[in-house]
């Protein structure tokens, strides 16, 4: 069959999988999907509307590049994690990213710097995760094992080299102290400039970190939030709760319009950078490190309660709580609408919705989020 995906490696990537289709039946499909999925639930609820992603192509604001023990580096095989197709960047990349991954795969094969064999587990390079934004930060951050102490000079070398390459870039170096194949490290040292970029997003600022979890599209991602504070719009009051706050992407906008706001995540790192962005934004907001779950927030007199899930969706005592606060308005916003389907399911005796919406935040992928506002039944 012939290949109709504007990617040349379709095939063995993955990352693109639905590239060769019609990007309007794309939408068409996922809308088609989250309705199907609703119904297998018995849930009497229809999404009509899906906004399209400002971009279809070059539109991924971070990509993490694997680096195998022959030095080929691009995206991995799909299905097998120690395969790498060389020189492949993918056409959802930024155009930026793809310009800085060319300079960054030449510099591997010359700054003289040893392979990681994923099997052997021996060698330094492992990982190149390059970020940007839309103003044309960027973060270029090369992780390594931890090279022995003779090493070190070597290392500090070569990245120095890299910075001469890509002279506007903010270039980190992280060391991975364990053999996990993971494309992120445990210490993070600044090369060049400041180890994170700042991200604008309907005028609220967000440091971006090299390994912050962030919306991967900047420009979807305002069309995102365009949608969370166009449900909320009438919504305000005493009491905010983000529940799985990450770095304070919604918490941050929404705690203008509350007395008090509070934002609950299990990370650690993700607390601090939520705590140095709302000082960004001269926003007052008390974050919590916890597990949403374990953390009391019920005791609490809540006016709007948001929930960001993971793709497994709200953990079953986190579903419990929210049966038991019961707050007057709750805006769920979902990138796996299986598990939002599921969920909406166990809420109906508490809550109708009153609007849903999906943004198509990834093009040439099954995937979608969906923001729905849910308002309970006892008002």
């Amino acid at each position: 069959m012939k290949n109709t995906s504007p990617c040349p490696n379709k095939e063995i990537c993955g990352s693109c999988s639905w590239s060769h289709i019609p990007y309007e039946k794309q939408l068409a499909q996922k809308l088609s999907d989250i309705n199907a999925s609703f119904h297998s639930h018995h849930v009497a609820v229809t999404c009509d509307e899906i906004v399209p992603a400002p971009q279809t192509a070059h539109y991924r604001n971070r990509m993490d590049f694997a680096i195998d023990y022959q030095g080929r580096v691009g995206l991995r095989e799909k299905g097998k994690w120690w395969r790498v197709i060389d020189d492949h960047c993918c056409f959802i990349s930024d155009r930026q990213i793809e310009s800085a991954f060319q300079t960054v795969r030449s510099w591997t094969q010359q700054a003289n710097l040893s392979f990681f064999d994923r099997k052997a587990h021996t060698g330094l390079l492992r990982y190149a995760v390059i970020r940007c934004t839309k103003d044309g930060e960027m973060l270029v951050t090369i992780i390594t094992s931890a090279p022995a102490k003779e090493e070190e000079p070597q290392v500090h070398e070569a990245l120095h080299s890299l910075g001469s390459l890509l002279p506007e870039s903010h270039i980190v170096w992280s060391i991975a102290d364990t053999v996990s194949d993971v494309s992120r490290g445990d210490r993070i040292i600044p090369i060049q400039d400041t180890p994170y970029v700042t991200e604008t997003i309907l005028g609220n600022q967000y440091q971006i970190h090299p390994f912050t979890f962030f919306q991967t599209n900047s420009l979807g991602a305002e069309k995102l939030l365009e949608t969370v504070l166009e449900f909320s719009a009438e919504i305000s009051g005493e009491r905010f709760i983000d529940l799985y706050c990450g770095s304070g992407f919604f918490t941050i906008p929404l705690s203008r319009h509350f007395e008090q706001t509070l934002g609950v995540e299990i990370e650690e790192e993700a607390i601090e950078r939520a705590t140095v962005n709302a000082a960004l934004n001269n926003v007052d907001i008390d974050f919590i490190a916890s597990k949403t779950e374990d953390y009391s927030w019920t005791e609490r007199t809540i006016d709007l309660l948001l929930v960001d899930p993971p793709r497994a969706g709200l953990h079953d005592r986190a579903l419990e709580q929210l049966r038991a606060a019961h707050p007057p308005t709750l805006l769920y916003v979902s990138c796996n609408y299986k598990a939002l389907a599921r969920e909406l399911k166990l809420l109906e005796d508490l809550y109708e919705v009153e609007q849903i919406r999906a943004i198509d935040m990834f093009p040439h992928t099954p995937h979608v989020e969906v923001v729905t506002l849910l308002r309970s039944k006892s008002i």
